[in-house]
């Protein structure tokens, strides 16, 4: 059979690619891997960079290839048959993976090739091999046979509840609909969505209008929709997706999913020696303990919480009435209104997805050198996706960007870049960067192109800063280039980084003008945005720190079930949140990046980076935003190392000090008095 993902010369064939390739490739790929890593380890006598390291790096990369696209297809277009085939493969690289890192041979070929060689080998290459290192030791490589064995079945296990939450969130979201045929209910929604939704219950054969949980359509209704009752019928099914309460309970429920996933991890911990599985989380990250996370989050909550909590009661008063949590949104947007005189559906007509691209890439190619193109004729798996070249400044093709920006069915929520393929050079075959850029915007309808948000201006740039990482490494060792390799808590750095571009007034002069009339935006209009960026910024700060507090207690703690999950998110809540949450709230049951992704014990990462990222963007203030010869500088200390420098190294190379931790609060306007409308 002609397989297009074993075909490996270009860019996939996404038009090629069916289900049934999907389970034979990977075996037949993880087969002849099984093969060769025998073959290598009995080739590398003495064990040598370039007959242990590099031949298994090419083995690792040719994997990463075939099943790039299939993890890509089922996020972005997933079907019954090919969500079957991705969820048949999933035990076969679990069992793979657990296998490589119990192997004691291998093992001992990497303790051997350092204790022999590391004096001789870059820097990069020593840091390679100490992660491998520490990556054998927590595989279970020196546990005893049958406790191994136990581990490997548990990664099996926990790799197929992970697709299972992530299963069960997509179908929730998608199985509810509410149908209006009553006008007045949708009184104070945009334009935009209200034509989205009539065309949604046109495709489904009814009059009026289709309201879906889709976000873009869930966060216009939380924000300004008049009729209350609308919005705690959209809040109530949003927040107990996946549940055992809410409108489907019980249909497509997370709760056992979770408390088997907290079982599993904490009994994996406990085979490695550790407490909890919060404490081996911590191994592959910057910060030192459990105790150090919790104590950065609870300075974070304390700092923050008498400005949210004057920024919650602004909001009632300015409400004239007791709120509830489907209030809140609605009444801040009313407020954001009046104190800045700017809101996101004025705004929006300003911000066509196009012009915004535009923008951003002129952007980043002012301040690290490079060039954004249209990439030419390839193969995608939608007609609104959009390919580019990334160039050095010479006009050579460094990587390469797929763009998918807008919410449609058969889709997962949320926003997110990832790696497509990875940089690496084996002898004279260089592999460029390929990343895939994926958001849930608004999408277009009839003529009008795709409005966005600055909210979504802002989580355009924040995913782009992870495709930079990606796209700009130089690091050819795949297991260091781009993010990998990279410890988990400084990921998000560059993405993190470039959110500030995003309320630079040059930036937005660049990336903004009315879809219809090319008109720049209005400089008062601008200055009332900028002024507003810190809107309820410590009221965001808290619900960030809530996540995260939530997530690092619940993985050092003893497993526990759902209900004791819940319980767990409550105690949070009592001790940081200020805005009122009805106990009908399920939002574990949605919380994707540590039940269904890689944030587990880890949510804290993106206030850990932020504080790196808030400090790093401080360079640029002295020096000029769009400065770029510290655009270099950033490029060359943080983009272009990947993984192969330690982050803390990369950081004071970068800034010529360690990190000052007040930089995130002065950024957020926390530590002052918020700023004045303009």
């Amino acid at each position: 059979m002609d397989n297009p993902l074993l075909d490996q010369a270009g860019l996939p064939a996404f038009s090629r690619i069916r289900p049934s390739h999907v389970e034979p490739a990977i075996r037949q790929l993880l087969a002849e891997n099984r093969a060769r890593v025998e073959d290598i380890l009995a080739a590398a006598e003495p064990p040598r960079w370039d007959n242990l390291v590099m031949p298994l790096e090419a083995l690792d990369h040719r994997l990463a290839r075939a099943w790039a696209p299939v993890g890509h297809l089922n996020a972005v277009h997933n079907t019954e048959a090919l969500r079957k085939a991705y969820n048949a493969c999933l035990p076969l690289l679990s069992d793979y993976s657990s296998e490589l890192g119990q192997h004691e041979g291998l093992f001992r070929a990497f303790e051997r090739l350092l204790a022999e060689q590391g004096p001789h080998l870059q820097p990069g290459q020593r840091k390679i091999l100490e992660d491998a290192l520490r990556e054998f030791r927590l595989a279970g490589v020196a546990l005893a046979p049958e406790p191994r064995a136990r581990f490997r079945a548990i990664m099996q296990e926990l790799s197929t509840l992970g697709a299972r939450f992530e299963e069960n969130l997509l179908d929730a979201t998608q199985a509810w609909r509410l149908h209006v045929t009553d006008e007045q209910r949708l009184e104070g929604l945009p334009e935009g969505v209200r034509e989205r939704a009539a065309a949604a219950a046109k495709s489904r054969g009814l009059d009026g209008w289709t309201l879906t949980l889709d976000f873009p359509c869930y966060h216009a209704v939380m924000c300004h929709a008049a009729d209350r009752e609308l919005r705690h019928q959209m809040y109530e099914a949003w927040v107990t997706r996946a549940s055992d309460h809410g409108p489907s309970a019980g249909k497509f429920d997370n709760g056992p999913v979770m408390a088997d996933i907290l079982r599993l991890r904490e009994e994996a911990a406990r085979l490695l020696g550790f407490a909890n599985y919060a404490e081996l989380s911590l191994e592959t990250k910057m910060a030192a303990s459990v105790d150090e996370v919790r104590a950065f989050l609870e300075d974070l909550a304390r700092r923050s919480r008498g400005a949210a909590e004057r920024e919650l009661e602004a909001v009632r008063e300015f409400a004239g009435q007791s709120l509830a949590a489907w209030d809140i949104a609605y009444w801040s947007e009313r407020l954001r209104e009046h104190e800045y005189q700017v809101s996101d559906e004025e705004l929006r007509p300003y911000f066509p997805a196009g012009r915004v691209m535009s923008g951003l890439f002129d952007t980043v190619a002012r301040l690290f050198g490079i060039r954004i193109v249209p990439g030419g004729q390839v193969e995608t798996w939608d007609p609104q996706v959009e390919f580019f070249r990334i160039e050095d400044g010479d006009g050579r093709p460094i990587g390469y960007l797929y763009t998918d920006l807008y919410a449609r069915e058969q889709k997962r929520g949320g926003a997110w870049m990832d790696e497509c393929i990875g940089r690496a050079r084996f002898g004279n075959e260089v592999s460029l960067p390929a990343a895939f850029l994926v958001c849930n915007f608004m999408p277009p309808v009839g003529e009008r192109p795709g409005l966005l948000s600055h909210d979504d201006v802002v989580t355009l740039f924040h995913e782009f800063g992870h495709c930079l990482h990606h796209l700009l490494t130089k690091v050819e060792w795949p297991s260091a280039a781009g993010i990998n390799g990279v410890a988990w808590d400084a990921v998000e750095l560059p993405s993190q980084f470039l959110e500030n571009f995003a309320w630079h007034p040059e930036v937005i002069e660049r990336l903004s003008a009315h879809y219809e009339t090319g008109a720049a935006l209005p400089r008062e209009l601008l200055d009332r945005l900028i002024a507003s960026r810190n809107f309820q910024s410590a009221m965001q700060m808290l619900r960030q720190v809530e996540f995260a507090l939530f997530d690092i207690r619940l993985h050092g703690r003893e497993a526990t079930d759902a209900a004791g999950i819940v319980e767990e998110l409550d105690t949070v809540r009592r001790q940081v949140a200020v805005v009122p949450y009805p106990d009908f709230n399920r939002f574990a049951h949605s919380f994707s990046h540590i039940f269904g992704g890689g944030y587990a014990a880890g949510y804290y990462s993106y206030k850990w980076a932020e504080v790196l990222s808030a400090d790093a963007f401080g360079a640029f203030e002295e020096n000029g935003v769009l400065d770029p010869e510290t655009g270099r500088r950033f490029r060359e200390c943080i983009l272009e190392v990947g993984g192969s420098v330690e982050p803390m190294d990369a950081f004071v190379a970068f800034r010529g000090r360690p990190p000052e931790p007040d930089a995130l609060l002065r950024l957020a306007g926390i530590d002052r008095e918020p700023a004045p409308a303009a």
